[in-house]
């Protein structure tokens, strides 16, 4: 995939506004100045953008950012060491795995990184760190249920046939839920679970996490899979906030071990022709003011213990989380993307 290329900005950027470049630096050339950070970014860029500006105006060290829906690990293989990128902003353990899969990144040694991030949501060699956690939900519509609790084995119970919507069960999101399944039960009883819940679908998966709590709106589906930072992104839009009125959001397995979660994480480079300023920026990505930041603009949850979450996700209640790490999910990646094929579980 071709994305654009990093440069050097020759003016003086504006606080609200996204530098992604389209020509300029090539692959075999390496941004040398002293004073920034480049980054290429699997997450949106308004998302990202007002934390960046205030690293700027607390450190006067610019960020670039490229945006690039995918490729990022292929990318950084062909740069090799010419890359001028920096650090890697990603969504999921799954694209933080493809990184390190692909040798493109190196560990950090950090005490503020270290203290901030539990052990849980950081690769145990510190090649990656998670900055935000999000709740793989289930959410419920008010009208057609009077649940207030489900585990994610209830999801296969004969009781909801025909009434539960998800997205595709390859997307990252539903892999990596299908993979702590596997962690927790085996790959031959996640096999039994994933065939009862495609025989519960009330439609073939398709759409994102925001269609499916549409689909509950609609009358289509009582049930619903999605992460929990979309109820905030649908509350606040006018167009989609009846969507998230007519469900309750349903933190599963509450009596046991806890609500499945995942992160969007950091990783510095390989190549990092600006280093020292790049672990500057990642923890400052962990301390308290960019942790509320996110939680108030992207409604997910900060990951650095005792930072309270934004007024409006805090209003769902408090969850406990399951205790799995993350690296212990990604070493079943591969047998959940397997299961997926082998149910036939988009077909």
């Amino acid at each position: 995939m071709k994305f654009p290329s990093l440069k050097r900005p020759s003016l003086k950027r504006l606080s609200t506004s996204l530098l992604v470049v389209a020509a300029g630096l090539t692959s075999g050339q390496q941004a040398v100045a002293a004073d920034e950070v480049n980054i290429y970014s699997n997450r949106q860029p308004f998302l990202i953008q007002p934390i960046l500006d205030t690293f700027t105006r607390k450190t006067g060290i610019e960020t670039n950012v490229v945006f690039a829906k995918s490729g990022v690990a292929e990318r950084l293989k062909t740069e090799g060491a010419n890359s001028p990128a920096d650090l890697v902003l990603t969504v999921d353990i799954g694209r933080l795995q493809e990184l390190v899969e692909a040798d493109v990144i190196q560990s950090v040694n950090s005490d503020i990184l270290n203290n901030n991030i539990p052990q849980q949501f950081r690769s145990k060699d510190n090649l990656w760190f998670g900055l935000t956690l999000r709740v793989r939900n289930v959410y419920a519509s008010k009208e057609r249920t009077d649940i207030n609790g489900i585990a994610y084995e209830d999801l296969s119970n004969p009781e909801w046939k025909g009434r539960i919507c998800t997205r595709s069960g390859k997307h990252q999101y539903n892999i990596a839920l299908i993979a702590s399944m596997i962690a927790h039960h085996g790959e031959a009883e996640t096999e039994k679970w994933l065939k009862g819940v495609k025989a519960n679908l009330a439609q073939k998966p398709q759409g994102n996490d925001r269609a499916q709590v549409k689909a509950i709106k609609e009358g289509i589906c009582d049930l619903a899979i999605g992460n929990s930072y979309y109820y905030g992104v649908m509350l606040t839009d006018e167009n989609q906030s009846e969507w998230a009125r007519s469900a309750n959001i349903l933190f599963p397995n509450q009596s046991n071990r806890g609500a499945h979660v995942n992160v969007s994480g950091v990783a510095l480079t390989k190549a990092a022709p600006n280093k020292a300023n790049a672990i500057k920026l990642m923890e400052f990505l962990s301390e308290e003011l960019a942790q509320r930041m996110y939680s108030e603009q992207n409604f997910e949850y900060p990951v650095k213990p005792g930072v309270k979450a934004s007024g409006l996700v805090s209003s769902w209640g408090e969850f406990k989380a399951d205790t799995l790490s993350l690296d212990e999910i990604a070493k079943h990646r591969e047998q959940a993307v397997k299961l997926v094929d082998k149910v036939d579980f988009d077909g």
